[in-house]
């Protein structure tokens, strides 16, 4: 037993509530639980109870046993004077006039084996075994709330940004946009590459492509090596040019290639982002205004330019292939950009047209593919648009990965079942 599953079989009443009386033999009725309390004092506030023929209101506190009262000095603390009850798992010791309701023998044993179960697991998440017994009216409603959490979270990063660059919505657009062109191995470096890269000044190149890309590789670092080929020296004396006009300085450190597949080697997608910027201007504004996401989906797709058909490095001649963006990196464009860029000036702006058309967008969005939705896949959950596999990354990442059984719907859910199965 843990204080925190004591406060979450308190909250949810998980317990034989079956003719109580407290420590002192007294008849205990509970009106209502309370109100679980995150900042400092009782555990629970706004708790009402019955104690034989007179009704107490106030907080009421738990410990594992009741002598925590004392160990935790709540003696001294103003803040304890109001509670009504305290609630132990074991009543060891006598310390106030506060009735006291021990509760080691009215939980059901196989709600604590299931808990305990799922704290020692090393299954991908604790309750792998029992996912499916989740009602769909609860999985769908905390699929909602895990994705409401993981967009306003995502919004908390985009007003950083915003911060750092005088509220420049597009701006913080390419910074974005940038990044998730990096994919997760090479996004630090990319977004840095565009921070770099003001869209003020790539508004002023946009119409070569070649200088577009000098700018982009040249920054990255990829253009300081002797080059056999005549197109890579070009696009080496442009970035020479142009880092002089513009006092450039290259990133210290290269984006990486190692364990990557040819088609998301930086060189390929910094060509594909410098064609998309020199395909595209104001393309955030265009964004927020576009009915539908087909629409937004078009404008990114962009194939890099002629030598880039032949090549995955410079002086390596490879089969021709056209270096498209791809429906799956379109597809994660949309969805780790495009949808957060929306929500988050929607709430911004305390508009909700963009934060509905963002969700709408998600659900029009084809699944991502990465090692977490391919596990929840084999597990048998539905993974057909970009609003399963977000919600489904925010629960691996945020609740299953620590463990907080406690707080995630369906882990309280299969807990309630399991309580139910042993009264």
């Amino acid at each position: 037993m843990n204080e925190r599953l004591l406060q979450f079989i308190w909250q949810f009443q998980y317990f034989n509530t079956t003719a109580l009386e407290t420590c002192e033999g007294e008849s205990l009725e509970i009106l209502a639980p309370g109100q679980f309390n995150t900042n400092q004092g009782p555990d629970f506030t706004s708790a009402m109870i019955r104690l034989g023929e007179t009704t107490w209101a106030g907080t009421v506190e738990l410990h594992i046993k009741s002598s925590d009262w004392i160990k935790h000095a709540h003696q001294n603390d103003n803040q304890y004077k109001n509670v009504i009850l305290h609630v132990v798992w074991d009543h060891d010791e006598r310390v106030n006039s506060i009735p006291v309701l021990e509760l080691k023998n009215r939980v059901a044993k196989i709600l604590l084996h299931q808990y305990s179960e799922w704290m020692n697991s090393r299954n991908f998440i604790p309750c792998e075994k029992n996912l499916h017994t989740v009602s769909s009216i609860v999985w769908s409603a905390w699929k909602e709330r895990l994705l409401a959490e993981r967009l306003l979270r995502k919004a908390g990063l985009i007003e950083k940004y915003l911060e750092q660059n005088n509220y420049h919505w597009e701006e913080s657009f390419w910074w974005l946009l940038a990044r998730n062109f990096g994919m997760k191995v090479n996004a630090d470096c990319f977004e840095s590459i565009a921070r770099s890269l003001p869209l003020a000044m790539l508004a002023r190149k946009k119409n070569q492509i070649h200088q577009l890309e000098a700018l982009l590789i040249g920054q990255a670092g990829l253009l300081n090596q002797d080059f056999e080929e005549d197109y890579p020296r070009l696009l080496q004396r442009e970035y020479r040019f142009q880092q002089k006009l513009e006092g450039l300085q290259p990133l210290p450190l290269p984006p990486v290639f190692l364990r990557m597949r040819p088609v998301n080697f930086p060189l390929i997608r910094l060509a594909q982002l410098a064609m998309l910027v020199h395909e595209s201007a104001h393309l955030f504004s265009k964004i927020k205004e576009a009915s539908t996401v087909e629409k937004v989906r078009n404008w990114f797709a962009v194939t890099a330019n002629d030598y880039w058909h032949y090549h995955y490095r410079f002086d390596e001649v490879s089969a021709y292939k056209k270096k498209t963006l791809g429906e799956q990196m379109t597809n994660t464009i949309i969805i780790n950009t495009v949808v957060p860029l929306l929500y988050a000036y929607g709430h911004y702006h305390r508009d909700n047209r963009y934060k509905e058309k963002a969700l709408q967008w998600l659900e029009q969005t084809g699944p991502e593919e990465n090692s977490i939705i391919k596990k929840f896949k084999h597990m048998g959950i539905p993974c057909s648009s970009g609003y399963d596999t977000q919600s489904l990354i925010e629960l691996k990442n945020e609740y299953c990965q620590h463990k907080k059984c406690l707080d995630c719907a369906a882990g309280n859910n299969i807990l309630k079942q399991s309580g139910k199965q042993d009264e």
